[in-house]
């Protein structure tokens, strides 16, 4: 529920709110996008490597379609677990522990001896990954402004694309000399390093406020604050503005939601069209994506490209997703979420139609890479702004288990999207794939279009009533 604090109780939010975004809430964000990178890099991995081992262990079309969708099961679940444990004990705490089942996981993968082991410990690493993700959209959510929330939100997305790039040169460079298993073992190294740094990262303020934990809240928000006066050469911080100043807090002051209450939630009066209209977007939306993005390489090395040269034009089309989501963080705060998200989505239905038909035709390959770089243009935008869009739609106290619940939602269609071209490329052939994903991301532009809400300028207080 949420209820009005008096003038001389200023919530966290209020006091977040107003300081002036400095180095330190940067560097936070710097940690946070850190491990995104390294999670896309080793998300992207599948997408250049997937070719190499459907060679290299002798596997169907069915069978590598089944690879590429085993670290979205994982995500699935990881995703499900990390959203109401984070609710329930803290961002903190779930955001290292992420850490740790990720590295484990790509470490396995690296040891795998056969197709089975291969697809066991791809769904380990995933459920690191799914772990990862709603937890750093509500802490970055969380620890920055509302003016330059949905900017950041965005930025951290942007590390997908840059994560895609750079595990393309790295897979390009290592894959002749240490094999798709050294790559899978030499992207675990950052794992240890990122569980040392993540230490720094302080829990949410606003997390300790919503659970009745004021004390904790004021002690962290106090560090927060002398943070940015450092940054400000000891300059006076803004005045907290306390008039009509709100606070998410649990149904039971200073205890944790319950599971099933914390899900009930989700589907409640308040927030059970926002819950069906993202879980909608979500789904088709990873259907259409990774269904598309996870063939992209094995796709041009079917058409007749070699692997070095298929790498390369992945590597080159995915690049155009770096200015796909500069462009979407500033075009989702000027025009808005919603709208934003629906121009980004018929862009991709539109990209995603005549890539297909380039590729089918077997078009000269400039052609080829052209239209694929304007998909992922659209694709990473796309991202970026659904990213900012979904914990921003939550109250505090389930704010990772929605972006949780809705991963683990479009988690599903991800798990279909890949092994669901294994099945079909044979019966419908690359052309009707990629029609298939345009009409996928059709869908998901109308859900918004007609079900969502805007929550452009608004504090999440604001939004969440």
């Amino acid at each position: 529920m949420t209820i009005t604090t008096r003038k001389a109780q200023p919530t966290v939010a209020a006091r977040l709110e107003r300081l002036p975004l400095t180095g330190y809430q940067r560097f936070i964000f710097l940690i946070i996008a850190t491990a995104w990178l390294f999670d896309s890099m080793d998300l992207a991995a599948m997408t250049f490597m997937l070719g190499s081992i459907k060679s290299d262990l002798g596997l169907t079309t069915a069978q590598a379609g089944f690879v590429a969708s085993a670290s979205f099961i994982g995500m699935f679940f990881g995703a499900s677990i990390a959203g109401l444990a984070a609710d329930r004990f803290g961002r903190k705490p779930v955001f290292q522990v992420s850490m740790i089942v990720w590295g484990l996981g790509s470490l396995l993968c690296g040891l795998s001896s056969g197709y089975n082991d291969l697809f066991i410990y791809r769904i380990i690493l995933g459920v690191g990954m799914g772990m990862e993700l709603p937890v750093a959209l509500a802490m970055v959510s969380e620890f920055i402004p509302s003016q330059q929330r949905g900017k950041y939100a965005a930025i951290l997305e942007g590390f997908l694309p840059v994560g895609y790039v750079f595990a393309g040169i790295l897979i390009y460079f290592t894959l002749p000399l240490v094999s798709w298993r050294g790559v899978f073992i030499i992207l675990a190294v950052p794992a240890a390093a990122l569980l040392v740094i993540r230490r720094f990262v302080p829990e949410s303020p606003r997390w300790l406020e919503s659970h009745g934990r004021r004390e904790d809240a004021n002690r962290v928000i106090s560090q927060i604050e002398d943070q940015v006066r450092k940054r400000l050469q000891g300059a006076e911080l803004p005045a907290v503005a306390v008039d009509e100043i709100t606070a998410d807090v649990d149904l039971v002051s200073g205890r944790n939601l319950g599971v099933l209450t914390t899900l009930s939630e989700l589907v409640n009066k308040t927030y059970g069209k926002r819950s069906f209209m993202i879980w909608t977007v979500w789904f088709f939306t990873m259907v259409g994506y990774y269904g598309l993005s996870s063939w992209l390489g094995a796709l041009l090395q079917e058409s007749g490209y070699e692997v070095s040269k298929s790498i390369i034009y992945t590597v080159i089309m995915s690049a155009a997703g770096i200015p796909g989501f500069i462009f979407a963080a500033w075009f989702l705060e000027w025009a808005g979420r919603k709208k934003a998200a629906v121009v980004m989505l018929f862009g991709c239905a539109a990209s995603a139609y005549v890539y297909g038909q380039c590729a089918s035709l077997k078009l000269p390959v400039e052609q080829v890479v052209l239209a694929g770089a304007a998909m992922q243009f659209f694709f990473f935008g796309m991202w970026c702004i659904i990213y900012a869009y979904t914990p921003e739609l939550y109250p505090t106290r389930t704010r990772a288990t929605g972006a949780g619940v809705a991963s683990s939602v479009g988690r599903l269609g991800s798990i279909i999207g890949p092994l669901g071209i294994g099945v079909l490329l044979p019966v419908i052939g690359q052309g009707g794939i990629f029609i298939g994903g345009a009409i996928c991301f059709v869908v998901a532009a109308l859900t918004i279009w007609i079900m969502g809400i805007e929550t452009k300028g608004l504090s999440l207080e604001q939004i969440s009533q």
